[in-house]
């Protein structure tokens, strides 16, 4: 069998495969299963979902909207909700693990992003994880407006307003994306198309290649005693990390079915059939699409007329130019990062986010900008909860857009700083025991417990470059001006460190620890 079908020499590998033993690295492994989840669901609903925008008259087992006319699409989400066996629980189970699959994807990103496990040689693995955040936003949207009711009718209007306020382009690509006129007879299907073929293939895809990757790359860890660039510290696959990677599984299904079960979402139901002339009060998007629309309700409304053309500033800035910045200068950060940083080599060990101050706070600052966004694309509900102001409401927001991340980088940064700094004090003094000793001259002290050499370890394994120096350079004047622009980045992002204490012998460990794969040392830790 092994000469026909040569397994084995692939699993000789994948059964010693290590993989370290921390939490944080679960969390792709919760997306993963959550878009196990996504799938099998899905070819469930796909047997009894009818993706066409013809109109019939309902006359289904949900009696208020009895006689009502509505598209085939939202009578067949109807049908799986009240007269397809368990199809309320699946489609509820389907919406969950969407919900949970673009969390658990976001707050792996949030990870990766903090303990630097995107540098070399991991950045095309930091792209396709970029890319399955993107897909995994496209593939929410068009499942969210496939039933076609009155919210997710909406959301496909706002999104042909923001295809229309794309100069030039804009008015063809509507027609194209609708098949005519909105709302068309063709957006629904093509959206279904999507949603369960060429989205999903992309998905199955850049996952496949993502786990790849990892495989042939190694894992990063954590700094610890034993824990180099150069290896991995864990459990092997077989039989330690199989036995909770399913447990895991299990796990995850058993919450999105509890949930499937016991917390209602969106309750098509309640909406209605979408009509181009109507609109629904408090609607919101799924949170993962809350950042876009708090982005539309914070611009102002301003429109410029060029050569015969309008722009409309007011949807063009916050839906498309604003979110092509952020996803782009999540694209360039590893390679930015790269060029301000003095090192070259690989990085296989994890950075404490303390000890990466600046990079630390740009992630807060960011997370603090989107969480502006989203607050934001709630204004309507929120002012109606708390009998604010609109207006007022509005403003605030508006400034705290541009005033908010700014603090909260400067706040993150100063904290990070003073963990360092305690850090020092706990190498230097040792953990507060709360033991308090009289003297004989009748004054007190407090004990200090010794780190143990395994506590001093993780403080102070620790790769922090210095910033650049300022090479005397040659060249053409813009040349000259790229370096200065480097060695000042460079310095703005490594020059904020505190000193920790430690021996000789102590640095030359560290050295030799945090040294890339190859790199001659001159002890051996």
């Amino acid at each position: 069998m092994d000469q026909r079908l040569p397994l084995l020499d692939v699993a000789k590998g994948l059964v010693r495969k290590v993989f370290p033993d921390h939490w944080s690295f679960l969390l792709g492994e919760l997306a993963l299963y959550s878009l196990v989840i996504l799938l099998l669901t899905g070819v469930y609903l796909t047997a009894f979902f009818r993706p066409s925008m013809g109109e019939i008259v309902y006359q289904g087992s949900y009696q208020p909207l009895s006689g009502v006319r509505m598209t085939e699409a939202y009578a067949s989400a109807l049908g799986i909700t009240f007269d397809v066996r368990g199809g309320l629980l699946i489609r509820q189970i389907h919406h969950w693990a969407a919900v949970v699959f673009t969390a658990s994807l976001s707050v792996h990103l949030l990870r990766v992003f903090f303990t630097g496990a995107f540098r070399r040689p991991r950045e095309l693995n930091w792209l396709l994880g970029v890319t399955l955040f993107v897909l995994a936003l496209l593939e929410g949207f068009s499942g969210y407006s496939l039933p076609d009711d009155l919210i997710s009718g909406e959301g496909l209007r706002i999104a042909e307003g923001v295809m229309l306020s794309i100069p030039l382009v804009g008015s063809y690509l509507t027609f194209f994306v609708f098949g005519g006129a909105y709302p068309g007879t063709d957006i629904i299907p093509r959206l279904y198309s999507l949603h369960i073929l060429l989205i999903p293939g992309l998905l199955v895809a850049l996952v496949g290649a993502h786990l790849q990757l990892v495989f042939t790359l190694k894992h990063t860890h954590w700094g610890g005693r034993g824990r180099t660039n150069r290896n991995v510290v864990g459990v092997p696959f077989f039989p330690q990390f199989l036995a909770r990677t399913v447990g895991l599984l299990f796990a995850v299904a058993a919450v999105l079915a509890t949930l499937g079960a016991l917390a209602q979402i969106n309750p098509i139901w309640l909406f209605g059939p979408y009509r181009a002339d109507q609109a629904s009060t408090g609607s919101q998007p799924d949170w993962y699409m809350g950042f876009l629309e708090g982005s539309l309700r914070l611009m102002p409304a301003s429109e410029t007329r060029v050569l015969g053309h309008s722009v409309s500033w007011g949807a063009f800035v916050p839906a498309v130019l604003l979110p092509g910045v952020i996803f782009t200068g999540l694209y360039l950060y590893p390679f930015a990062e790269r060029w301000i940083t003095r090192g070259r080599g690989e990085h296989h060990l994890c950075d404490r986010p303390r000890n990466q101050p600046t990079r630390t706070g740009l992630g807060v600052a960011g997370i603090a900008l989107y969480g502006v966004l989203l607050v934001a694309g709630g204004d309507d509900v929120i002012v109606y909860s708390f009998g604010l102001s609109v207006n007022a409401f509005v403003w605030t927001f508006r400034v705290l857009f541009f005033v908010l991340p700014p603090l909260c980088f400067l706040l993150t940064k100063r904290i990070c700083l003073a963990l360092q700094a305690h850090d020092r004090e706990r190498l230097l003094a040792g953990d507060e025991s709360g033991d308090v000793a009289q003297s004989v001259e009748g004054g007190y002290t407090e004990r200090h417990r010794a780190l143990t050499a395994d506590q001093r370890y993780v403080l102070l394994a620790r790769d922090v470059p210095a910033p650049l120096d300022a090479p005397p350079v040659q060249g053409p004047r813009l040349l000259r001006l790229l370096v200065r622009v480097r060695i000042a980045l460079s310095r703005w992002f490594h020059q904020d460190q505190v000193e920790l204490p430690a021996t000789e012998q102590q640095r030359r460990a560290i050295a030799a620890a945090v040294a890339p794969p190859g790199h001659q040392q001159e002890e051996d830790v």
